[in-house]
């Protein structure tokens, strides 16, 4: 059996995870300069505190949540009308997790936002730039698996994602690296 989808219904489900996974991206990355302000002399840090929160409350409620709820409706709008079929495909089912696990972030993502609009700062903002590439570990897996569908290889995927998260984590790790020397300066790096 084969799925028919809807081309409009197609064209629509990808457009509001495109919005989403763009919210995604950009709200974590306001978190992080949201908490570097906390760093900053304390008429600079109010000001810009005031600002991020104005920004991450526009994404968030104006993007980013009106993503995923356009993605969930055409998504399951799709399935509904071949649910025989997706529901007989383990390539779906397996998207499906991923998606779960994506939705799982995605709340995370609001309880930090519901922190910072309170300027409750808990995480470091190297620990939020390690979560913020969770989401493209998400984007990565879900498209590998949608484009494959049947000729994926789970044992090779699972390889690959840890290759590709490990990449990311090392990339994370060098730019802190990279971060903390400049911020030493040259008159620091020649006492050593």
């Amino acid at each position: 059996m084969i799925a028919y989808a809807n081309p409009y219904l197609l064209a629509l489900h990808i457009i509001f995870v495109i919005i989403w996974f763009s919210g995604l991206f950009y709200i974590v990355r306001l978190f992080i300069y949201h908490a570097e302000a906390e760093k900053k002399s304390l008429t600079e840090k109010d000001i810009l505190q005031r600002q991020f929160k104005v920004m991450e409350k526009r994404l968030w409620y104006g993007i980013t949540w009106p993503g995923m709820i356009g993605a969930y409706v055409f998504g399951s709008w799709i399935v509904i009308l071949n649910f025989t079929f997706y529901m007989s495909s383990p390539w779906f089912i397996l998207k499906l997790a991923f998606v779960l696990g994506l939705l799982l972030y995605h709340i995370q993502c609001h309880i930090l936002f519901l922190q910072f609009q309170k300027n409750i700062i808990k995480y470091s903002s190297f620990k939020l730039r390690m979560w913020n590439e969770v989401a493209t570990l998400f984007l990565v897996a879900i498209s590998f698996i949608i484009v494959l569908k049947d000729t994926f290889n789970f044992i090779w995927g699972i390889v690959g994602l840890l290759l590709f998260s490990g990449t990311i984590l090392l990339a994370i790790r060098m730019y802190k690296k990279s971060r903390e020397h400049k911020a030493e300066g040259p008159g620091k790096q020649q006492q050593r």
